[in-house]
């Protein structure tokens, strides 16, 4: 069995606990960046055993620290920017991890990938070979073993051609992931009937335009496409697994993950009652780096196992991939 075998193979609350708990003394004991934060604001955090007393590690000391839980790495990824030093870095110890997080996500969302064709449309992201992202979806392009999954950049006539072209011959499932602006601009060069295609959106303008609400977004590309559901993928350079949402923007997240409510008063307030607030996520995934992460997102859980987004903390940086305002 693969070391990690088993954050892959949690089956209930009572796994994921005792996972957790392993994990957090683990990265506490190993990852002196988070040892030091957790001895900064916690009384005794060598003695934890419950999941809402684990510290959740702001967000923002990727961009500055090396978060890291074992000795070597062999691959970074970055967050979209402009400079080295506004970019947030994860340190990438084993990437058989990434890879095993998002092929069996995509499996319990998807099912098969042999039964998709996948077009991307990530201009921006294109350019940064270092995106987990892109990284992610190279590897599903892969994955589909179809000659007609790739990335279309800029060619939006070739890829209206080609999304039309896939329509009617309808052999395999269609997804069309793209940034926002992106799939605008397509379907201001064209409009479709998309009736057998999922479009995906992965948050985010990157400057390009107007920043909009989920909702306002999502009836605009239900118009453009076509189609009466817009599929959204949640994840950031800082996390090794993605949440899903198949319309209405309510995200699930797989079992080796979950999403919680903060106050945003009091980082260390985790608030269970369903209330709105920032996100704090727990990706087990991030085995190696640090699995307890307290976003600059706001949002509130629909339930166990599900969130929505609804903004950003105030006066935290606008991220290129994993939200929408």
């Amino acid at each position: 069995m693969h070391k990690f075998e088993k954050i892959f193979n949690i089956q209930n609350h009572s796994d994921f606990k005792k996972q957790c708990l392993d994990i957090y003394h683990f990265q506490y004991q190993n990852n002196y960046v988070y040892q030091n934060y957790c001895n900064m604001i916690c009384e005794n955090p060598i003695n934890i055993n419950e999941i809402n007393k684990i510290p959740f590690l702001p967000i923002s000391f990727f961009k500055t620290k090396k978060i890291l839980s074992v000795d070597k790495f062999e691959k970074v990824f970055y967050s979209s920017g402009t400079t080295t030093k506004s970019r947030s870095k994860h340190f990438i110890s084993d990437i058989k991890l990434y890879q095993e997080s998002f092929i069996n996500n995509f499996r319990l969302n998807y099912g098969d990938i042999n039964q998709y064709t996948i077009i991307a449309l990530l201009p921006k992201y294109y350019e940064n070979k270092d995106s987990s992202l892109i990284y992610m979806v190279e590897r599903l392009i892969k994955l589909t073993k179809s000659n007609e999954s790739g990335f279309y950049l800029d060619d939006y006539s070739k890829l209206s051609k080609k999304l039309i072209e896939l329509e009617i011959k309808n052999d395999r499932k269609t997804i069309l992931i793209g940034v926002p602006y992106a799939l605008l601009d397509l379907i201001d060069f064209n409009q479709f009937q998309l009736n057998d295609t999922i479009i995906m959106e992965t948050g985010g303008m990157k400057g390009k335009r107007k920043e909009m609400v989920r909702k306002e977004l999502h009836e605009k590309l239900k118009l453009g496409f076509g189609v009466k559901k817009i599929h959204s993928e949640y994840g950031m350079t800082e996390l090794l697994s993605q949440a899903y949402s198949k319309g209405d923007g309510v995200f699930k997240t797989p079992l080796w993950m979950k999403a919680f409510i903060r106050d945003i008063n009091d980082a260390q307030n985790l608030d269970f009652n369903k209330k709105s607030g920032a996100i704090n996520i727990i990706d087990l995934a991030n085995y190696n780096s640090c699995s307890f992460i307290a976003t600059d997102d706001m949002g509130k859980l629909v339930n166990d196992d599900e969130f929505e987004v609804i903004g950003r903390v105030d006066n935290s940086n606008v991220r290129g991939c994993n939200l929408l305002i």
